[in-house]
């Protein structure tokens, strides 16, 4: 326009140059008009055009990327089982596609979501999650002892949905101001989540955990409550059912808890690790968990050393009988603790220590004595051990001699000679008094098991006299 109206044909002098009055008059009158017109048409551009200002673009477009989300919701409500034969594979495939996409979304946004978008994700979450679980069929089984065919058996048919729902859970946990999620994420959720750690899928306990030790670091105000509902897990597990999945993973979340206890430790930690974590070793599945385990209960003992004597004394009072494996680990816990422990109990504690690990040494099982005997290569073991040699020497060698003259392996053999050699360096004068002390009692045990006999043979002579015995009856067996 601006070409059109500066050409010499648009120009009223050279199309008109004889009237002179004409000129001064549409020169001004064109060049008004123009110049409303160009203005009219800029104004209309920007009312009519489809390109808004900044702000309200980005509010358009967070409405509507909230409306996607909704809409994205309302198809991940329909729950599929995975077994049964009526479920449509498109639709199984369809609603995961939609998870897929609504976690995309929810990675990719930078507002924070409103309350209703925040109600119908946890809404969704919970209908997809907290469900009925099927009775435990492998509770002897322990996820890292199964092999595939039993772990093929526990896996949950229903993961592909459920991992994506937990994956949208921990976003939101992590994006969302835990001041505005209690309002969603409340006591009964979280009692809720807690019970999918006695799932039997090793997967699913691994995001349970994950997002509930997210919770309990974001949800300040939650962690007392928290501490309080696993510790009835913990005790229900101790006293009364012997049966849940999750303890190898609920023990995972409270070794990170633990490690941040500040010193001194508060009453209710150390009733913790006295009412908990010390009757936790006498469970018969102890060895699923003693990893976890034996960590917590090392952290207590590098905060405080002071409670290594309970703990000894709690774990030698629970020490199984016949179960070769827990004694395995229970002497390998034994040995973290004296590493962890303050030295000014190894006097009191040696003994005691000692007494357990040598009776472990003259176990018929293999790797039990085999076990006992390596615990002698801990330099601080055997400092405690030569702290309170005047206990632990007459015990200790008793049994080296014991092992010598009866054990039938000869590894142990083996390993218990370089033990006895090892003593002996230590303090050959009171190897050799202690040595003299069993040779003394063998002696003695030796004439009484004589005089023993002696009067069982007094006693049947006595008896025959007096015909108190029955005549000998004989049953020949012919071939």
């Amino acid at each position: 326009m601006g070409l059109h109206r500066n050409s010499p044909k648009a120009s009223p002098v050279k199309k008109s140059v004889s009237s002179p009055v004409k000129k001064p008059v549409a020169s001004p009158v064109k060049t008004s008009v123009t110049l409303q017109y160009l203005f009219n048409l800029e104004t209309n551009t920007t009312n009519g055009s489809s390109i808004s200002s900044p702000k309200s673009g980005k509010q358009s477009s967070f409405e509507s990327e909230n409306e996607q989300i909704q809409s994205l919701i309302s198809h991940c409500g329909l729950i599929f089982t995975f077994t049964d034969p009526q479920e449509s594979p498109s639709q199984q495939d369809f609603k995961r596609l939609k998870l897929l996409h609504l976690l995309t979304l929810l990675k990719s946004t930078r507002k924070p979501l409103p309350d209703g978008v925040i109600s119908s994700l946890v809404s969704m979450i919970a209908v997809n999650l907290f469900r009925p679980l099927p009775p435990s069929s492998n509770q002897n089984i322990s996820s890292e002892l199964a092999d595939e065919e039993d772990l093929g058996s526990i896996l949950s048919p229903a993961w592909p949905h459920l991992q994506i729902a937990y994956d949208i859970l921990q976003k939101l946990v992590q994006v969302v101001d835990p001041k505005i999620l209690r309002n969603y994420v409340d006591p009964h959720f979280l009692a809720s989540l807690l019970a999918l750690f006695q799932s039997d899928d090793p997967r699913e306990r691994e995001c349970v955990k994950n997002v509930y030790h997210r919770i309990y670091a974001r949800f300040t105000f939650y962690r007392s409550f928290m501490r309080k509902s696993t510790n009835d897990v913990f005790l229900h597990y101790i006293c009364e059912a012997e049966k849940h999945s999750g303890i190898a993973e609920l023990l995972e979340i409270w070794g990170s808890i633990i490690n941040g206890f500040t010193v001194p430790l508060k009453e209710e930690h150390k009733l913790f690790l006295m009412r908990v974590l010390i009757p936790l070793h006498k469970c018969k599945r102890m060895q699923v968990y003693s990893r976890q385990l034996s960590y917590c209960v090392s952290q207590f003992v590098q905060k405080e050393p002071m409670l290594g004597g309970v703990i000894v004394r709690g774990i030698l009072r629970y020490w199984p009988v016949t179960n070769c494996q827990k004694e395995v680990l229970l002497i390998g816990e034994l040995e973290e603790l004296v590493e962890n422990m303050d030295p000014d109990q190894y006097r009191k504690l040696g003994p005691p220590i000692c007494s357990q690990i040598t009776r472990c040494l003259n176990s018929w099982n293999v790797q039990v004595a085999e076990r006992a005997l390596y615990i002698w290569n801990n330099e601080q073991f055997v400092k405690m051990a030569s702290w309170a040699s005047e206990e632990v020497f007459p015990v200790v060698i008793e049994g080296m001699e014991k092992n010598l003259k009866w054990h039938w392996s000869k590894s142990v053999k083996q390993l218990t000679e370089n033990v006895k050699a090892m003593l002996k360096g230590m303090d050959p004068i009171l190897y050799d008094k202690c040595l003299a002390q069993v040779a003394h009692r063998e002696n003695l045990a030796c004439q009484e098991e004589i005089k023993r006999k002696e009067r069982w043979e007094r006693v049947e002579m006595e008896a025959a006299k007096n015909q108190f015995l029955p005549p000998t009856q004989c049953i020949c067996v012919s071939n």
